[in-house]
C-alpha cells in the first residue's frame, strides 16, 4: 500500500492510497480494517483507565452479531473514488485535509496532528511517512 494522504477523525478516516504489484485496493482495505480492528479492540479491552471500556466492547460485540465476527469495529463498506485526473486528486486531498477545520477542531489544517496536511501545506513532515503526490 502506498499512502499518499490521510486524516483520522473521531468517527471516520480518509485515505488516498494506491497499490502496486497487482494488489487490489479492496484487498488492501480488507486487510487494513482487519489488522487495525484487532489492535484497537485489544487496546481498548486492556486499558484499565478507559472508563467506557465495557460499553465500547459491548457495542463492538453487538455490531459483530450482524456479521460472522465476534466484534465489528469498521463498517463493512468503503467508498473508493478513482483519482484519475490531477484536478480531482487535488480536490480530494484538500477536502480531506480540511475535515478537521470544517469540524471546528482547528483553525488551520496544518495544526491538526492526525493528518498529512503538514506534509502538503506545512514545512515539516507528519506522523506517518507518505508518498507525496505533486498536485
Amino acid at each position: 500500500m502506498n499512502l499518499h494522504a490521510w486524516v483520522i477523525m473521531s468517527n471516520h478516516i480518509h485515505l488516498v492510497i494506491s497499490a502496486s504489484g497487482g494488489i487490489m485496493i479492496s484487498d488492501l482495505m480488507r486487510d487494513l480494517k482487519k489488522f487495525t480492528s484487532h489492535k484497537i479492540i485489544k487496546a481498548i479491552a486492556e486499558n484499565q483507565q478507559e472508563s467506557r471500556r465495557e460499553w465500547m466492547i459491548n457495542l463492538f460485540r453487538y455490531a459483530g452479531m450482524n456479521s460472522n465476527n465476534e466484534y465489528q469495529f469498521w463498517r463493512p463498506d468503503y467508498h473508493p473514488i478513482a483519482l484519475d485526473r490531477e484536478e480531482k486528486m487535488r480536490q480530494k486531498i484538500n477536502y480531506l485535509h480540511e475535515n478537521p477545520v470544517r469540524a471546528g477542531l482547528v483553525w488551520e489544517a496544518t495544526h491538526y496532528k492526525y493528518s498529512s496536511a503538514t506534509d502538503y501545506l506545512g514545512t515539516s513532515t507528519g506522523l506517518l511517512p507518505i508518498e507525496r503526490l505533486e498536485i
